[in-house]
Parts: structure tokens; C-alpha cells; sequence
């Protein structure tokens, strides 16, 4: 991945950079974004996760592109990390929010976005520092297509966390990569 978002196939855009109507036009985007069925209790509604990132300080919301169009959302989170199962706040950002689009499905391009967030959070991390050595995540034990996209991505499953709302789930990290 270069400097300018981009992995492979993916771009990831961060919606607090964009002008106002750059904005509107990401955020109409995510608001066409579709769930399999079953997905919602795994995660909500792509458009009020977005606007929730953007009212709230500590969350940075993300789209992520693929071919031109927006594919999928995404939010980093600094100061939550205990909301994964993590034991403590500040060593690690949040990645949550996590979904692509049910017709981009199966293609790979969940697996590209989820290793871009973690460079999107390495930069957040060199802009705003707080200390943290990665990115976690909890995914659903019963997601298996997202805990297996989690762990090609790199993410490394260390342990079951059973504190989150829609059953079991697996607490997930990816440490950054060390400055060449």
C-alpha cells in the first residue's frame, strides 16, 4: 500500500477530510450500502454508524472503494480498545463498524480493506498520538466469513471475549508495521 489509501483493489476515504460535498456524495453512497440477510445483529446501519464516526471526536469513519463506487464503511477508534476484549484502552485503536456490501461479497475486497484500516490507523496514530501499537477488533464467532477475512487480512485471534452484545466473540489484533 502506497501513502494515498490505496491497497490492491480498495481505497479506504476518510470522511472527516472531505469537503462538504464530497461528504454528501460518500455519505448517499453509504446510505445504498445492503447487509446479507442475518448481518444486522453482527453489525448496524452502514449510514448512522458513519454519522455517529463523524459526531463523535474520538471515531473516524472511513468508506472504502472499489472500482469507483463506495463498497463498504469502516470506523477507527481511539481510546475503546477494551470494547473488543482488549485489557486496556490506549495500546491498540478500534476497529469497528466493519462491513462491505452485499453484492462485493466473497470477492476478497473485505479482506484488502480490513489491512488498509490498519495502515489508515497507523497513520491516525502518527497525527494523533496515544500510544497504541495496532488495531483490534471482536468478530462474532458466528461470522465465520468475517473472522476468516480478518485473519488473511493479518489480524492474529488472541482469545475469546464474551462482553459484546450479539453473542461470543474472537478478539482480533494487528500490530502496525514498522516504519521502513
Amino acid at each position: 500500500m502506497g501513502t494515498d489509501g490505496f491497497l490492491g483493489a480498495v481505497w479506504i476515504l476518510p470522511l472527516r477530510d472531505l469537503d462538504a460535498d464530497a461528504q454528501a456524495i460518500q455519505l448517499d453512497a453509504v446510505a445504498r450500502l445492503r447487509l446479507q440477510p442475518g448481518q444486522e445483529r453482527f453489525v448496524g446501519d452502514p449510514l448512522r454508524m458513519a454519522l455517529t464516526g463523524l459526531a463523535e471526536e474520538g471515531r473516524h469513519p472511513f468508506v472504502m472503494e472499489a472500482g469507483g463506487r463506495a463498497i463498504g464503511v469502516l470506523t477507527l477508534q481511539s481510546g475503546a480498545a477494551t470494547l473488543a476484549g482488549w485489557p486496556d484502552d490506549g495500546s491498540a485503536w478500534l476497529l469497528r463498524g466493519f462491513l462491505v456490501d452485499r453484492r462485493q461479497q466473497g470477492k476478497g475486497l473485505g479482506t484488502l480493506g480490513a489491512a488498509a484500516a490498519v495502515v489508515a490507523a497507523g497513520k491516525l496514530e502518527r497525527r494523533h498520538p496515544t500510544g497504541a501499537s495496532g488495531v483490534v477488533l471482536s468478530v462474532n464467532e458466528a461470522n465465520g466469513p468475517g473472522l476468516a477475512a480478518y485473519l488473511k487480512a493479518g489480524f492474529v485471534d488472541h482469545g475469546r471475549y464474551t462482553g459484546g452484545s450479539a453473542g461470543p466473540q474472537r478478539t482480533l489484533f494487528m500490530p502496525f508495521a514498522k516504519p521502513q
